[in-house]
């Protein structure tokens, strides 16, 4: 039996985001009830980047069902003296129930999934971050109590957790506005199937000005304007990302009751000031948290049926 894999929002269907969604609200309302679900399953951990949340979030939530994560970083594995992911693929298949992967590019998690007999789920790549879309979801459904209706501005970098957060509004009924400077919008594919695959209530915009898209927002969401791969670039981003900063201002446009969100780890006084990241309407330590609780309704459902 083909296993289910999660590597991207865009795989599955608007009733699958949601059921998950209503699995994390249960598990983070009791989550005693769910503290031997996993009892005897293991989960390898796969990283090729370094990470805090998603280290923690999915160990810590393995632990909470009963299960054991096991952390594999580059060079605890044969991959760092050139085992190809195929053959390590089908080797961790034969010792754990599930692997969750966190890599630098977006076809070395297809290639898991393909020769993997065990879920796959995407920690991260640079194309997609779907388990922080899903979170993000998550904490706007859990602050507004539901999704359909809701204005977020996305104002920044049109990176991977920009592309998760498209496919999470078309698929789950929210209206969507990205900004980003010129040259810096999301994939033109991403987009175009993003916009085409909108569910009724849902739509996605993508435009150069942060004003125009915070305008009324119920979210005001941004990300780092320089990821780990970029340390070369890290003073041109910075002057050109200058005028898309989430400040006081932009803030000032948006709905009385806005939120502002980011995925972390955040750097104050450039993408955000400390002013907004530290105020009452920024939801960013709840949305960490929110990391391992759908985390845990993920691994939950796609390793449960599974056998070693």
């Amino acid at each position: 039996m083909t296993p289910l894999h999660f590597l991207t929002l865009a795989d599955h269907s608007s009733a699958r985001l949601r059921q998950w969604l209503e699995l994390a609200t249960a598990i983070k309302r009791s989550p005693q009830e769910y503290a031997r679900a996993l009892e005897g399953k293991q989960l390898a951990m796969i990283f090729q980047k370094p990470s805090t949340r998603t280290r923690v979030s999915f160990e810590a939530g393995m632990a909470q069902l009963g299960g054991t994560a096991l952390f594999l970083g580059a060079q605890d594995l044969q991959l760092g003296r050139g085992e190809t992911l195929s053959d390590t693929a089908r080797t961790l298949s034969r010792y754990v129930h599930g692997m969750m992967a966190r890599v630098f590019e977006h076809s070395s998690i297809q290639e898991l999934a393909k020769y993997s007999s065990v879920p796959v789920i995407n920690g991260l790549d640079d194309k997609v971050h779907p388990c922080q879309g899903l979170a993000d979801m998550f904490t706007m459904q859990e602050h507004f109590g539901a999704l359909e209706g809701l204005r977020v501005a996305y104002v920044g970098d049109g990176n991977n957790v920009c592309h998760s957060l498209m496919w999470g509004a078309a698929r789950l009924g929210l209206a969507l506005h990205v900004a980003t400077p010129p040259g810096y919008a999301p994939d033109p594919q991403v987009t175009s199937q993003s916009v085409e695959a909108c569910c009724e209530g849902a739509s996605i915009t993508v435009s150069h000005d942060p004003k125009l898209a915070c305008e009324g927002a119920h979210v005001i969401y941004t990300d780092s304007w320089v990821s780990m791969h970029m340390e070369k670039e890290r003073e041109q981003r910075e002057r050109i990302f200058a005028p898309f900063q989430v400040n006081a201002a932009l803030m000032k446009l948006a709905a009385p009751d806005a939120r502002f969100m980011h995925c972390l780890p955040a750097h104050r006084g450039l993408e955000v000031t400390h002013e907004v990241i530290e105020s009452d309407a920024s939801l960013v330590f709840t949305q960490a948290e929110n990391r391992m609780h759908v985390q845990k309704a993920l691994l939950l459902d796609l390793l449960s049926n599974q056998t070693s």
